[in-house]
């Protein structure tokens, strides 16, 4: 089936609901992973979901993470940065070199 093999972004594997509409958005804000528009289509993502890795301010663990230096190596072990990398491949984007505009509902 397709929807089965549809490449899901940070928010819906971590399940911390911060992405526009989540269940915590309200109470804990939106991720700036979620509101990325510079980023949309990247690694085949939703805005940044599918290279929070690289955006400052992201929502991880339950913390703010910093700058992308600061939080890269950290990021490395993630679960998700591994997931991404390998679904990606050779095409796999750690560091984005042009920007794109988010197709926004």
């Amino acid at each position: 089936m397709e929807n089965d093999k549809k490449k899901k972004n940070c928010w819906e594997v971590m399940k911390c609901g911060r992405e526009l509409g989540g269940e915590n958005a309200d109470e804990l804000g939106i991720c700036p992973v979620a509101k990325a528009d510079d980023h949309d289509g990247i690694n085949d993502g939703k805005c940044g979901g599918r290279i929070c890795w690289y955006i400052a301010g992201s929502l991880c663990g339950g913390q703010v993470q910093g700058t992308f230096v600061k939080k890269f190596l950290n990021c490395l072990k993630c679960p998700f940065y591994l997931q991404v990398s390998e679904e990606e491949g050779r095409f796999f984007i750690s560091i984005p070199d042009d920007e794109k505009e988010c197709d926004s509902e």
